[in-house]
């Protein structure tokens, strides 16, 4: 999947609380790819960075997987065209979430 473009409909904008934890406030635009399915049986979740304001849609790259060992689903990672972010960037991003489980950051390794 890493490398595809996709289409990510936004149902937890930048600044928005998580509808059952309150005080989780969304850092990143989070939302879910219609029409692909994931082992949960809902669609698949994507994290969306490089933009800085709260979005409905969002087309982008998939540049990594975050795969949770404590979990049935995986989460893309998804930003702009050209934009790029470390693993140690992605971590730092999707921390808010991403503490509560075991999970473990899947990209290509960049090329010098």
């Amino acid at each position: 999947m890493i490398g595809k473009i996709v289409t990510v409909t936004i149902d937890r904008p930048l600044g928005s609380s998580h509808p059952d934890h309150p005080d989780m406030i969304y850092p990143v635009n989070y939302g879910y790819v219609a029409g692909v399915m994931a082992p949960d049986g809902e669609e698949q979740d994507a994290y969306i960075l490089g933009i800085d304001t709260p979005v409905k849609t969002f087309t982008g790259k998939i540049i990594a997987v975050v795969h949770r060992s404590d979990d049935v689903e995986e989460k893309w990672v998804v930003c702009p065209e050209g934009q790029s972010f470390s693993k140690e960037d992605i971590a730092r991003l999707i921390h808010f979430q991403e503490k509560y489980f075991h999970s473990e950051i899947l990209m290509f390794e960049q090329q010098p």
